[in-house]
């Protein structure tokens, strides 16, 4: 380890090992810091189209694709006023017609492991304990590791919070901004063996609204499936129930997934965590941006979490390779990376309350998702329907900055 990093990056999940990776493939030093000692259990397992252009520019499509995980051509749903069994195909709209079904575990070592392949120099096990602050701006960081409490105090031109739910820049700033209608809570565990369709669609996650909440099944190529129930925390308190019994009432009430999941045996411990939306009313500062987590977590219903990690890691890094060449226009490019994220951000919670409701016809749900980002119907709703959930499309120039702040 040595001082003279041009960017540390605090977090090593999706969102900092795609950021550390892309500024070291531009011959950027990059310090990366990550808490634990990887492989780690995360959950978030379901991906969408919208990160494959990020995979291709990091070059680690072709180690997600050799570690076996499955293709998700689209999704399977049970939502709306008819309940009936629907499903859209993501190459129905773009020319990324697949992402994957992935552990996290897995999925977040390959990415770390490829940034240390880039140049980063990852340090795993390093407790951030803060970000040092002179005269307004971000300039370094103090953490132990190696089993050490000794802090460790190293400067660099920049930051990056990637620390994912910690938040550890907003919550100093206390910038952190909660959506009240979306506190939710998640409960879910694994399955092995069931009853899944063959070819195509066998990747599919399948969504189906239980009201007042909704259940998912994601399946992964080992014969495993994870099932999980979304829904207000509110709901799990009026059951008077625990949190695994209400996932069982809801598995037991549902059509599609508790077919799907005839035969099958239960082999993990239900787990439980809240899936509470928020929005960073700032998602940078003098010296460091905030990507991921750390600027805003959007309720998973669309599985957009993974690919708002990365797309804002990639503008991310396009951001900081500019600022640290030209000091000067760091203001002006963190505006515009905000309002490039905040744009995006904004188009997909807005959607997502639009969904939530279940009572909807199937057009009525192309319908909004046209008039959020195609109003001038270049395409027909169900296609604009399939690029938004796909996060491939967006109100602005899909989380570029750079191209927001050339237009002045």
């Amino acid at each position: 380890m040595h001082e003279n990093y041009d960017v540390i990056v605090v977090g090593g999940g999706p969102a900092g090992s795609t950021t550390a990776g892309l500024l070291a493939k531009r011959g950027r030093r990059v310090l990366l810091l990550e808490k634990e000692k990887f492989p780690r259990y995360h959950i978030g397992e379901s991906l969408v189209p919208g990160l494959m252009p990020v995979l291709d520019e990091l070059g680690a499509t072709e180690s997600i694709e050799a570690s076996g995980a499955i293709r998700k051509y689209g999704i399977s749903l049970i939502w709306g006023r008819d309940p009936q069994l629907w499903q859209v195909d993501f190459g129905e709209a773009t020319e990324h017609s697949y992402a994957y079904e992935v552990k996290r575990a897995e999925f977040d070592n390959i990415l770390l492991t490829h940034a240390r392949r880039l140049g980063v120099t990852v340090i795993e096990e390093a407790s951030v304990h803060e970000v040092i602050v002179d005269n307004g701006r971000c300039v370094g960081v103090r953490f132990s590791s190696g089993g050490s409490n000794a802090p460790v105090e190293l400067r660099a031109p920049f930051i990056v919070d990637a620390s994912g739910q910690a938040k550890l820049v907003a919550r100093e700033l206390d910038v952190v901004e909660w959506h009240e209608d979306l506190k939710n809570l998640a409960t879910w565990t694994y399955f092995q063996g069931g009853v899944h369709p063959d070819g195509k669609y066998a990747g599919n996650i399948v969504l189906e609204n239980r009201p007042p909440g909704w259940l998912w099944l994601i399946p992964f190529s080992d014969n495993t499936c994870s099932v999980g129930f979304v829904a207000p925390t509110t709901e799990y308190k009026a059951t008077g129930l625990t949190p695994t019994d209400v996932l069982k009432l809801r598995i037991e009430d549902s059509i599609e997934i508790k077919a799907r999941l005839q035969g099958a045996i239960e082999v993990a411990k239900p787990r439980t965590t809240k899936d509470w939306s928020y929005t960073n009313r700032q998602m940078s500062a003098p010296g460091c941006l905030m990507v991921g987590d750390a600027a805003a977590f959007i309720d998973p219903l669309f599985s957009t979490g993974c690919m708002l990690a990365m797309k804002g890691a990639s503008a991310a890094a396009r951001t900081i390779d500019v600022m640290l060449d030209q000091p000067d226009r760091e203001s002006e490019l963190r505006a515009s990376y905000e309002e490039a994220y905040r744009n995006f951000l904004e188009v997909v919670i807005s959607y997502v309350r639009f969904f939530y409701d279940p009572t909807r016809q199937i057009s009525e749900y192309f319908d909004e998702a046209q008039n959020l980002i195609d109003p001038n119907e270049k395409l027909s709703a169900r296609e604009d329907f399939i690029l938004l959930i796909s996060g491939l499309r967006g109100k602005s120039a899909i989380m570029d900055p750079l191209a927001l702040a050339d237009r002045v």
